[in-house]
């Protein structure tokens, strides 16, 4: 499923890419720009963060906003619980009938952790999910 990149999205990618030498795959813009969300790819997350997070800092000062990390899956049930970490998935079910569902078990004390200040990490991940895979909804359980 193909990714499209609004303008923004794609200077932002270009200048991580630049300045941390990792691939980004995706990349989502709150309103105001002043938080991303990137998705990088599989295997890179270390190297995109950097020694002490020296390089994941380097590049929220160049973009003067603040980043989230995502690694990337080739699944869905791994892309929908990297995309609720830090919080502790221990299972995420791909539902298929009118819509595509995916139920995650996440654990009781992360379940705040998952959702986010105001919904925000869930969203990112309902809307992650759906760009990735085609993922209708993203439901905790």
């Amino acid at each position: 499923m193909g990714v499209t990149l609004d303008d923004d999205a794609r200077q932002y990618l270009g200048a991580f890419e630049d300045v941390t030498g990792v691939d980004g795959r995706d990349c989502l813009v709150t309103e105001g720009g002043d938080k991303l969300l990137i998705v990088v790819e599989a295997g890179e997350m270390s190297e995109a963060i950097g020694p002490g997070g020296r390089t994941v800092k380097r590049f929220e000062d160049h973009a003067d906003a603040r980043v989230r990390l995502v690694e990337d899956a080739d699944d869905p049930e791994a892309f929908v619980a990297n995309a609720l970490a830090p919080a502790a998935v221990y299972n995420v079910t791909i539902s298929e009938n009118n819509d595509t569902v995916a139920y995650v078990e996440v654990a009781e004390d992360d379940r705040g952790v998952a959702i986010g200040s105001n919904g925000r990490t869930i969203d990112a991940a309902r809307r992650l999910a759906n760009r990735h895979f085609g993922i209708d909804d993203v439901q905790l359980i």
